[in-house]
C-alpha cells in the first residue's frame, strides 16, 4: 500500500471512529434537585433497580401519571413545590410527600428491589404466611387499592376484614392460589419474588446498601413503595436498613448541601420549621 493510500484509510478509520464515539448513547442518568438551600445532583442506578428509577423520573418528568388528593388524575412533574418533611441530623432527610407529612404519595404502591432474583409462578396450595403476604400482595392488593380499602366482592371482602382483624396473612393459609383467582374472577398468573443467594455467604444477594450519601425509597413495609424517599446523613450508612429499602442512586454532588438541609431548625416529628422546598427535579443523561 503507498504512502497516499496509508493516509486514506487512517482517515477513513478516524471519520468511523468519531461517528462511532459521537453515536453512543450517555449511559449515566442523573436527577438534579433544585432546592431554596441548593442543588444536589443525583446519580441513578437504573441498571439494578429499573422498576424504581422508571417510577422517580417518572414521576420527576410528569410522563408517569399519578393521583391527587382530590382524586384527579395528573401528568405534571410530581416533586416540583414538595418539601423535605422529616429531617434527622446524622440520619437521614426525606421528601416526596404531596401533603408533606409522610403519609402521602401517587395513589399507587410497586415493589422493592432490594435484593436479586427473579419472578417464579406460585399456583396451589399456600403453605405460610410469607407465601401469603406474595400472593396478597400480587393478586388482591392492588384490587383493595382500587377500591380505597374496600372490595364489592363479598368474598375477598370478608377475606381481608378477618385479615385486618388478625393483622395477619394468616386467613389466607391453607387456601389454593386457584380459589382466589376465582373469587377475584381471574385467571391472570401469579408470581412471587425469589431471591438469589450469595455464592459465599449463602445469604440473600443486596443489590445495594444503605450507605452515606445514597439515595433509597422510603416505604412502610415491603413492597409499599410511592414517592417518598430519602437520602443518607450518616457516616458509615444505615446496615440496619439494608434489605428494607430500595437503594436506586448516589448524590455526586450537592451533598454540602443535603448535610445543610439536615441542620436546619426542625419542630414536631423531625418537619423544619421553615419549609425546605423542592424547586425542580430534571432529568437528564451524561
Amino acid at each position: 500500500m503507498n504512502s497516499i493510500m496509508k493516509v486514506f484509510s487512517l482517515s477513513v478509520i478516524s471519520t468511523v471512529l468519531l461517528f462511532a464515539a459521537c453515536s453512543k448513547k450517555p449511559k449515566t442518568l442523573v436527577a438534579t434537585m433544585v432546592t431554596n438551600h441548593g442543588t444536589v445532583v443525583m446519580e441513578l442506578f437504573e441498571e439494578t433497580t429499573p422498576i424504581t428509577v422508571e417510577n422517580f423520573t417518572g414521576l420527576a418528568t410528569g410522563t408517569k401519571a399519578w393521583t391527587a388528593m382530590d382524586g384527579s388524575i395528573m401528568n405534571t412533574p410530581f416533586y416540583d413545590g414538595l418539601t423535605f418533611h422529616r429531617v434527622i441530623k446524622d440520619f437521614m432527610i426525606q421528601g416526596g410527600c404531596p401533603q408533606g407529612t409522610g403519609t402521602g404519595g401517587p395513589g399507587y404502591q410497586f415493589q422493592d428491589e432490594t435484593y436479586a432474583g427473579k419472578l417464579v409462578p406460585v399456583s396451589g396450595e399456600i403453605q405460610d404466611e410469607e407465601a401469603a403476604a406474595d400472593v396478597f400482595n400480587s393478586l388482591i392488593l392492588p384490587h383493595i387499592q382500587e377500591y380505597r380499602g374496600n372490595s364489592p366482592i363479598p368474598g375477598i371482602a370478608e377475606l381481608f376484614g378477618t385479615m385486618n382483624a388478625q393483622r395477619s396473612f394468616r386467613p389466607m393459609v391453607g387456601m389454593t392460589v386457584e380459589q382466589l383467582q376465582e373469587l377475584m374472577g381471574t385467571t391472570d398468573p401469579i408470581t412471587r419474588f425469589e431471591k438469589e443467594l450469595d455464592p459465599i455467604t449463602g445469604e440473600p444477594a443486596l443489590i445495594g446498601e444503605v450507605a452515606y450519601g445514597t439515595l433509597c425509597m422510603a416505604n412502610s413495609g415491603p413492597n409499599t413503595n410511592g414517592s417518598q424517599f430519602f437520602i443518607v446523613t450518616k457516616e458509615g450508612g444505615a446496615e440496619w436498613l439494608n434489605g428494607k429499602h430500595t437503594v436506586f442512586g448516589k448524590v455526586v454532588e450537592g451533598m454540602d448541601v443535603v448535610l445543610a438541609i439536615q441542620d436546619v431548625e426542625k419542630g414536631a416529628s423531625d418537619k423544619p420549621v421553615e419549609n425546605v422546598t423542592i424547586i425542580s427535579m430534571t432529568i437528564d443523561r451524561i
